[in-house]
């Protein structure tokens, strides 16, 4: 079940798409009916791509909108750069505290290496569906970064699921969290 309202995006913020039959496709480009899920298990995604990475990132867009989560895209036509698309998602998950993240270059490793630098953002470069899942839980990661050159696109797919439905567990793991980010 959908509660969805119509918003209008001006072009310099991030498309939202969101899935069902509620979603308008008469409206004007950059106006959409945004939908929000009822269901408990459905969260904010924000995804973002350079050149190298968009086939991953298009395929992933498409899985998360058909597992019914709201899809923040801040790479509708390719970054410049991983570090632009990197840095985007992080700020973005820092200013959402409920939200995931992917990154997706050639190999995941630049868009790694630029989203680390960003004070408070626990990042994880992936490349199969294990680590996904304890990134999360252990480390408290709320974005995975990975690319085609590493990793096929039905891995990927499996990646990101894990990855969404892992819990932060905290507790011991809380000191390392703590850790990481003092060294920012």
């Amino acid at each position: 079940m959908f509660e969805c309202v119509q918003i209008n995006m001006n072009s310099e913020e991030p498309h939202i798409q969101m899935p069902g039959p509620e979603r308008d496709s008469t409206l004007p480009n950059r106006n959409y009916a945004s939908c929000v899920s009822l269901k408990e298990d459905v969260m904010r995604v924000v995804i973002a791509s350079d050149a190298d990475g968009m086939s991953m990132k298009e395929s992933i867009k498409e899985m998360l909108i058909a597992d019914g989560h709201e899809v923040v895209d801040y790479s509708e036509t390719p970054a410049a750069d991983f570090v632009d698309s990197a840095t985007a998602v992080a700020k973005d998950l820092l200013e959402h505290k409920d939200s995931q993240g992917f990154a997706f270059d050639k190999y995941g490793v630049g868009s790694y290496m630029a989203a680390v630098k960003i004070k408070g953002m626990v990042v994880a470069n992936i490349s199969d569906e294990r680590s996904a899942y304890m990134t999360r839980e252990h480390n408290g990661s709320r974005m995975v970064t990975m690319g085609p050159g590493v990793v096929g696109t039905e891995v990927a797919k499996k990646i990101a699921r894990e990855f969404l439905r892992a819990q932060y567990a905290g507790g011991r793991h809380q000191i390392r969290v703590d850790m990481l980010n003092r060294m920012a």
